[in-house]
């Protein structure tokens, strides 16, 4: 499977270790901007757009075997054989899969707050509803666009978060910078579990889990450990589900943890 052109924002460090990062959904490079610069001073650190995701092409296939060759097809065109592989969330889904069928490319894998298993999430679903309900063409701003949202989406950061989604045209009216209408058909594949049963990767590998998250718990050690034998798991006690974001500097001890 050829891979697509992807977007991407580097951070500085050239000359030093590569470290390619791989947002969740609904993300984007923009979300690593200050982190990817902590970690410059000891990686090379460039973060992708993935396939319908920020600045990087739209495509009708939205599957982990096409986001594994998008992110492969990166690496070549790059000159990258190795790299340290971070991914959170759907980032980290795809991170697994391609360290699993690809680990010759891959030098340490580091997994955030994901486990390697198919999860169902009615969060997920309202946010989705709230963002298709949404009437693009009587919006004035970003903030209405929140006010909106309360009806489906409690969080205000989850929020403030899909709006940085909203984009304007040449002509200044509102549109999504995400697919939304492929993203909403492939949620169920998006939730699966991107592993076959009989997947290894049995090189040196991080999990970094937010203490206060929900998306993984001891229950799902034996899985990690059974897809990926030499896992070393970490848990930022104060961090939810974005560890990189809501406890920053932790997050970068973490990665020089477990990925140097």
């Amino acid at each position: 499977m050829a891979g697509m052109r992807l977007f991407h924002r580097d951070f500085g460090g050239a000359g030093q270790p590569p470290l390619v990062l791989l947002h969740g959904l609904l993300g984007s490079s923009r979300n690593w901007q200050t982190t990817g610069a902590d970690l410059a001073a000891t990686f090379h650190v460039c973060a992708l757009d993935l396939r319908n995701h920020g600045k990087s092409p739209h495509d009708a296939e939205m599957t982990y075997a096409a986001m594994v060759a998008d992110v492969l097809a990166w690496l070549d065109a790059h000159g990258l054989g190795r790299v340290t592989l971070l991914g959170h969330s759907m980032g980290g889904k795809v991170a697994m899969a391609l360290a699993c069928r690809h680990p010759e490319r891959v030098e340490r894998l580091l997994v955030v707050d994901i486990a390697p298993k198919a999860y169902l999430s009615h969060a997920h679903r309202a946010e989705f509803a709230a963002m298709n309900e949404l009437d693009l063409n009587s919006l004035q701003s970003r903030g209405e666009a929140e006010l909106r949202f309360e009806a489906r989406v409690a969080d205000w950061a989850m929020r403030k978060f899909l709006v940085t989604n909203l984009d304007r045209t040449n002509e200044g009216a509102w549109r999504w910078q995400i697919n939304l209408p492929v993203l909403t058909a492939a949620l169920p594949e998006i939730e699966g579990n991107p592993l076959a049963d009989d997947e290894r990767f049995d090189g040196p590998v991080g999990f970094i889990l937010g203490g206060k998250s929900r998306y993984v718990g001891p229950e799902d050690h034996a899985s990690i450990h059974r897809f990926f034998p030499a896992a070393a798991i970490e848990v930022l006690a104060e961090a939810g589900h974005n560890p990189h974001m809501e406890t920053r500097a932790a997050f970068v001890r973490a990665v020089l943890d477990l990925g140097t």
